[in-house]
């Protein structure tokens, strides 16, 4: 996909990397190899603005509600979000780990047949903008959003006491954008990253599933280990991922591993093998059921399907060992329930 940093005379620094993923909806736009900068306000674009971490069921709603939106006016699809948490950048906390990295946030919003992503450069000097400087700076002349779908509790810039939509729609109307709210996605529990997060943190990989509408999925590269899984005939591929990556409660799972196009079955630990005497630290390890090759340096992505136990200390080696045969084949009656 095509990327373009966005420059504006009103800041100091390019306020987004743009990354096209339907470069037929952007006709007109022009790119200035030499400088890998662009303008982006001469496009006519329907846009929604958030963090969109996990790209959950609401999400998918939002940018569903987006497309139909821009079909109705001839307009190409824009989203607007952040690389890190704006919570961490405007209140210096530290933000919740993230269900999506950047890239999987990029790809699952593509695979709602959105047009583009803005990943904005969020400065101190951006997150000083009020709402209506944002509408005129970023959204208007950076981005030449014709109009802006706001999620039915979404806000953004600079707080101001009692700010609603109905503020949005006249900044809007100021700045020739239109506005319009996004209805609630219906649903018998609440839809929410945050929500999701604490699903997973409990080990509910199932009812996460279920709100996210997909698995959720971990990618990492395979490093070596202690290498006690092939010692009892379950060797293991232990996986380096993002840190900011949010990982499932401690405990055995049932997963698909993915690897070169390929999917196979795995039975997955998290956990600090306490019945091996590992230390402290924990890892992330994933047995691939039948299959033979090394796996070293190669990149896999898991997509957790349901939990099978907690993680605990067995009396010895023989019990370890007749728990996970047992894992496995509960693994693959799990799985066997998702082809």
């Amino acid at each position: 996909m095509d990327v373009y940093a966005i420059d504006s005379p009103h800041f100091s620094s390019p306020i987004a990397q743009v990354y096209v993923l339907n470069p037929e909806a952007f006709p007109t736009l022009s790119k200035d190899t030499s400088q890998q900068d662009c303008t982006f306000s001469s496009e006519k674009v329907a846009c929604t603005v958030g963090f969109f971490d996990g790209v959950h069921r609401g999400h998918q709603h939002v940018l569903q509600s987006l497309r139909a939106a821009a079909r109705e006016r001839g307009l190409s699809t824009l989203v607007v979000t952040f690389a890190q948490h704006p919570r961490s950048l405007v209140r210096n906390v530290v933000a919740p780990p993230s269900l999506t990295t950047l890239q999987e946030k990029i790809d699952f919003i593509g695979d709602c047949h959105i047009d583009a992503v803005a990943v904005l450069n969020f400065t101190p000097e951006m997150a000083r903008l009020t709402a209506q400087d944002f509408m005129k700076f970023v959204l208007r002349e950076g981005f030449g959003a014709d109009f802006l779908l706001m999620g039915y509790d979404h806000r953004f810039g600079r707080p101001r006491a009692d700010e609603g939509f109905s503020d949005y729609v006249h900044y809007g109307e100021a700045e020739d954008i239109e506005v319009a709210l996004c209805d609630k996605e219906e649903a018998e529990l609440q839809l929410s990253s945050s929500s999701i997060r604490l699903l997973l943190e409990q080990g509910n990989v199932a009812e996460a599933n279920l709100l996210l509408g997909y698995r959720y999925r971990v990618s990492g590269t395979v490093i070596h280990g202690f290498q006690n899984g092939r010692k009892l005939g379950y060797p293991t591929a232990n996986l380096e991922i993002n840190s900011e990556k949010l990982v499932p409660h401690l405990g055995s799972y049932a997963t698909w591993v993915e690897w070169r196009g390929q999917r196979f079955a795995g039975m997955t630990n998290i956990g600090r093998r306490p019945t091996l005497n590992n230390g402290t630290q924990i890892s992330l390890e994933t047995h691939l059921l039948d299959f033979k090759d090394n796996l070293y340096g190669e990149s896999l992505t898991l997509e957790f399907i349901g939990r099978l136990r907690d993680e605990k200390r067995f009396e010895g080696l023989e019990y370890l060992k007749a728990q996970l045969a047992l894992d496995a084949q509960n693994t693959r009656e799990m799985l066997r329930k998702t082809l």
